[in-house]
Formats: structure tokens, sequence, C-alpha cells
């Protein structure tokens, strides 16, 4: 199935908080400097970061982080000790007297569920994730399940445990595609077991207890080597949706966030030969980041482990989706 960090020169760090009223925490993606980014954010109730600066109508065309957090928009916080990691270290936006880290996050929905609502992501849980990341090796294996932002993900209106997965496939023309997601979702996976994706309706009848759905995002980072501008990175991160919608049913509703970056590295030139050749291989490499996606988003369902908190107890969904 492979993962992100089959794309050359991406690294992947997770930091995570458990017990004591915690269960959350932080993943950083690392690219390597020069990388091109954009981001689409098509779920209702999305919480992010940095995310109108990824616009191709804008200045910036590099990103230098992006950090996918627990702790809604209290977790977006730890962007701030990404930001400070990469300024240490010399990557960002020069300008005069120092640089500007382009470091863009959003964050899933897991206030409560370790017990404290006040348990959230930190600027120092950012930084050590940014840390954790460069230290890593080229290539090396990314944690999947309850580790980093997936540590308090939940699938199923709350019910289920959700988590980090990651995949990727190479081309014949040499592109590599990868993501890694984070998967926090209203809904269940599709395709899964019959007796628990088949009765999603239950899982939606609402007890009296409250009057709110549950809060939800799946939150993707999607990388390439391939050489692609700011306004094809925009178009690759919107067909990439189309793999969250396989995955999980239902998605983009009003109470999820989701949202899809993508990084393209610029190792690969893509045929450009013509007009013709242009557009075959973007949809091709499109196509294949909507795979990947879906691929993920399974990956970190099926490595969920159940959970017990003061909060409540979270079971796992798929051991039999593996």
């Amino acid at each position: 199935m492979g993962s992100l960090t089959d794309v050359p020169g991406i690294r992947v760090g997770h930091v995570h908080k458990t017990g004591d009223g915690w269960l959350t925490g932080v993943t950083v993606v690392l690219p390597p400097v020069g990388t091109v980014g954009s981001v689409d954010v098509q779920g209702g109730g999305p919480a992010t970061h940095e995310t109108d600066a990824l616009d191709p109508t804008t200045l910036v065309r590099q990103v230098d982080a992006v950090v996918l957090a627990g702790g809604s928009a209290y977790g977006l916080a730890s962007a701030v000790g990404a930001q400070r990691w990469c300024e240490e270290n010399g990557r960002g936006f020069a300008v005069p007297g120092g640089v500007v880290p382009i470091v863009p996050a959003a964050a899933i929905f897991d206030l409560g569920r370790g017990g404290d609502f006040a348990a959230r992501p930190t600027p120092e849980m950012g930084y050590e994730a940014a840390a954790a990341a460069a230290a890593q090796t080229e290539g090396h294996d990314v944690g999947r399940g309850n580790v980093g932002a997936g540590a308090g993900a939940l699938i199923g209106r709350g019910q289920v445990k959700g988590g980090v997965g990651t995949a990727s496939v190479t081309l014949d023309n040499g592109v590599v595609v990868g993501a890694l997601a984070v998967v926090n979702a209203l809904g269940l996976p599709v395709g899964g077991p019959s007796e628990t994706q088949g009765d999603f309706n239950r899982l939606n009848q609402r007890d009296g207890t409250s009057d709110h759905l549950p809060l939800n995002t799946t939150i993707v980072v999607v990388a390439t080597n391939a050489v692609l501008d700011v306004a094809e990175c925009k178009r690759t991160a919107a067909a990439s949706h189309a793999g969250i919608a396989r995955a999980l049913n239902p998605s983009h509703t009003l109470a999820d966030g989701d949202t899809v970056f993508c990084l393209a590295t610029g190792a690969v030139a893509l045929d450009r030969a013509d007009e013709a050749a242009r557009q075959l291989s973007l949809v091709t490499l499109q196509s294949a980041a909507a795979d990947v996606v879906r691929q993920a988003i399974l990956d970190g369902v099926a490595h969920a482990e159940p959970v017990s908190t003061s909060a409540g107890d979270y079971g796992a969904y798929g051991g039999q989706m593996r």
C-alpha cells in the first residue's frame, strides 16, 4: 500500500498525549525546501490556518510544513510551534532580516474525548512534531492508527475509533503520488462490514442528550514528486476529495471540515509536449491522487485501536478492513 514518505524528501513526525484527560496530538508533514503547495476545503465546518495564502492568485508559491492537529480551532496553535522550528532552521519566505515560514494547518475536532476539554495541542507539541519529522531518514515508516493527530480521532458519529492512515502509488512515468489522512469522520467506511456500515441511520438517531451533531473532519496531505504549479496543486487537491467520498459515507457534510493539501516537490517533469499530453498527464496524476486518498482513509480506520477514557469507550472498527 505504501506511504506518503515514498515521495522522496517527504518526512512525517507525530506527537501525541494520552491519559490524565488527554487524547489528542499533532502530525507534521515536512517537505523538501522549495516544495510548491495549495489546498482545497470542501467540508462545511473546517478549522484551518494560512489556507488563503495557498491560493494560486497570491504571492506564496512554496510550503515549508503542513500541520495536522487535534483540538479543533484551539489546536491550530500547534502551527506556531512548527513555524518556530522552521524559522530556527532557516526555512521560509525570505524577507529583510529573516524568513517567514509558510506553515498551513488544519485541525480535527477531538475536544474532551480524553476527559479534559482543555487538553489540546500546544505550540510546543507542534515544535516537537516538526523536529521529529526532520529527524527521520529518507523513506521512513509512518506511524498509523492512534498516533499524532489521529490519537483522538473518531468515526461513525463519534462512536468508533478513527486514526492516521497512509498510502502511495508509483505511476509508469516515475511519478510518485502519496497521501496521509487523519480520519475523524461523521460517516463510516464505504464497503465495510454490513452490520456496521448498513446501520449508519441508527447511529445518526438523536438520543435526546444533545441538540448537536458531533463535529468532524477528515484532513489529508497529498504529495507528489511531479512538477506542478500552484494552480495545478489546487486542482489536484480538489480532485483528491473524490477519494474521501469513495471511502466515507456520508462525506463533506455540514458537520465535516474535510480539507486536502497538495504538495509537489518538483523532481519529475510531466509530459507537456503539447496540450493533449499535458492534460493526460495531469488527469492521470489526479486520478491516482483520489485513489491513494481513499486507500489512506481505509488504512487509518484499519489501524485504529480501541480506546477507553473517562469520556467514553471507543471500539475499533478496523480489524476487518485489513
